[in-house]
């Protein structure tokens, strides 16, 4: 009878080993797929961030610079002879 109890016990014991250590190789599995994802994420949003930095500055590179021709050459900076105005 005792080895029965014993056999029942060694069973619960396994179980309660292995359970939570599939469970955490599950979590550790889903922590490194969550990370790969954030980075992924973080790369799109610099990436956005930068194309809209470099047009910003290219529009604002070619206004100045329309600016200051017009200026040079005497025309007025208005929207008719300087459209990105």
């Amino acid at each position: 009878m005792q080895l029965r109890h014993l056999g029942g016990f060694a069973l619960a014991a396994a179980l309660t080993i292995t359970v939570p250590a599939t469970t955490f190789a599950q979590t550790a599995t889903q922590d490194t797929k969550n990370a790969g994802t954030d980075t992924k994420n973080a790369a799109k949003e610099a990436g956005s961030a930068t194309k809209k930095t470099t047009k910003k500055a290219y529009h604002k590179t070619k206004h100045g610079t329309k600016k200051v021709l017009h200026k040079i050459s005497g025309k007025p900076d208005n929207a008719a002879t300087n459209p990105s105005h």
